[in-house]
């Protein structure tokens, strides 16, 4: 929401403000078009030279969340410690085997389903089921830092993912500079090319030349940047839950006690969507 109201005073605190102190539009209306084409256009092409379709696709997704924020909630992040919670509790209190079917069938499982959003998921499904599938065919004898670096492992290569739409964005921020001296450079060729008209004819196609370098340095730190910097902000919120529940299966691999593990997996969470221990400790007794 805020992403759209963002856009929206930027447009208006620039346009209007240049009107206010007399300009006018018409000569940048008429330049806008193929100013865009030709900086977009770059823009577009420059992407597609440097990504690859999976990639692509990655960008469209990050583009989406400045618009739509984390993609997962307060209520997520809590239930991804009670759901590794529960396996681990099962895996301390009957073994191995009991807990196989819920690892290696998680869409059979009656814990997982009782969390369908995170069962949905294909990352979070995974970096809980993975390393806890090990455990079982391993009849729970793998070493904790072993399965402690298969999970950082997992994290990074998940993180590399979240990241890549936010690079992508900023890369485009610092070119949009470049890209619209490109365009402003054409357009006074095109003006040089016609040195023989007017004043005021040279006028209008040099004015129409610089609207390039104002687009491209609008693009860049009045758009590419803050999204870019929005997506940053979103990946950062996204990704603790991940590292909640590495902190609840390696904690319950060292034998921590159930309050000390919760306090391991809910001291990863951000401060402002942190809950409480005791809120956590009432949840598992209810469990």
């Amino acid at each position: 929401m805020f992403a759209g109201i963002g856009i929206v005073v930027l447009i208006v605190m620039v346009f209007g403000g240049y009107t206010l102190a007399g300009g006018s539009m018409g000569p940048i209306l008429a330049a806008l078009p193929l100013e865009m084409m030709m900086i977009g256009g770059a823009a577009i092409g420059a992407v597609l030279i440097g990504n690859t379709m999976h990639e692509i696709k990655l960008l469209g997704g990050g583009l989406g969340k400045v618009f739509k924020g984390p993609k997962y909630t307060d209520q997520d992040h809590i239930d991804a410690i009670a759901l590794c919670s529960k396996l681990m509790k099962l895996l301390r209190a009957e073994g191995a085997v009991a807990l196989e079917s819920h690892v290696t069938e998680p869409e059979n499982s009656a814990i997982f389903a009782e969390y369908p959003r995170l069962l949905k998921d294909d990352a979070v499904r995974n970096l809980i089921c993975d390393p806890l599938t090990l455990m079982v065919v391993s009849s729970g004898t793998l070493d904790t830092h072993a399965v402690e670096d298969v999970i950082d492992s997992a994290i990074k290569t998940q993180l590399h993912e979240l990241e890549e739409p936010q690079h992508a964005v900023q890369s485009l921020a610092d070119a949009f500079p470049a890209l619209g001296i490109v365009a402003a450079v054409l357009g006074i060729i095109k003006t040089m090319g016609s040195i023989d008209q007017p004043p005021a004819v040279l006028g209008k196609m040099i004015g129409g030349a610089l609207v390039g370098t104002f687009l491209g340095v609008l693009l860049a730190y009045g758009f590419a940047g803050p999204m870019a910097n929005r997506l940053k902000q979103v990946n950062t919120h996204d990704q603790v839950i991940f590292h909640s529940i590495k902190q609840v299966i390696i904690a319950s691999l060292h034998g921590y006690p159930q309050p000390m593990v919760l306090e391991a997996a809910r001291s990863a969470l951000p401060p402002a969507h942190r809950p409480k221990l005791t809120e956590l400790l009432d949840m598992m007794r209810g469990s």
